[in-house]
């Protein structure tokens, strides 16, 4: 089975827990906005960052694309996710001022934070300017909690939360939901309603 193929089988949301920050590391940057604000006007076209300030920095956003293009590459069929503005997503997502986007914009940050730092410990340079192989080789020590090792189970939190994000975002575009054989949300000429037959088998005819 494929990387992509196991992906569209990923989707559920899997549980995460909080991710220490890597000794030394910079402290985070304060949570850009608070509270729940007033509903956005749903006719309106909203620019990047109009309803709250973005997270990722240029260096950060370099990073977020390459590990979304590893956990979802272009293929045959699509585009990488970073092609489709998975990157975007995500900004916007750890962006947001609430709780389950502020807990993931913790263990978001601090898992790049630990990316740098193990490309660091290993190669000597930060995640995003190692090559594809020595890249490989840090995710495949973290993409499987299960079998991930005690010092790297944090780190596979990070991933398991990045993958499900890249995922969710991956296949929620007119991209992704082509490349799943999605035919929902099409405008049918005519509807018969459901068969004779499963109505009978139901005792609704």
């Amino acid at each position: 089975m494929d990387r992509r193929t196991t992906i569209k089988w990923m989707l559920a949301a899997s549980a995460a827990w909080s991710f220490p920050e890597a000794r030394g590391a910079p402290a985070r940057p304060a949570i850009p906005a608070r509270g729940y604000g007033t509903d956005p006007n749903l006719l309106k076209a909203y620019r990047r960052g109009e309803l709250w300030p973005l997270t990722l920095s240029a260096p950060q956003r370099r990073l977020a694309g390459i590990l979304a293009d590893l956990i979802i590459p272009a293929d045959a069929h699509s585009p990488s996710a970073s092609a489709v503005g998975v990157v975007e997503f995500i900004d916007e997502w750890i962006s947001a001022p609430y709780p389950l986007h502020l807990r993931d914009r913790t263990i978001v940050l601090d898992g790049f934070t630990w990316l740098d730092a193990e490309g660091a410990r290993r190669s000597g340079k930060g995640f995003s300017d190692l090559d594809d192989s020595a890249r490989l080789g840090i995710c495949d020590a973290i993409c499987n909690e299960l079998h991930a090792a005690a010092e790297h189970r944090s780190a596979a939190r990070f991933f398991a939360v990045y993958r499900d994000l890249t995922a969710g975002a991956f296949y929620s575009t007119p991209v992704g939901r082509k490349d799943l054989n999605f035919i929902g949300n099409v405008p049918l000429t005519r509807f018969d309603g459901p068969p004779p037959a499963l109505l009978k088998s139901l005792g609704l005819l």
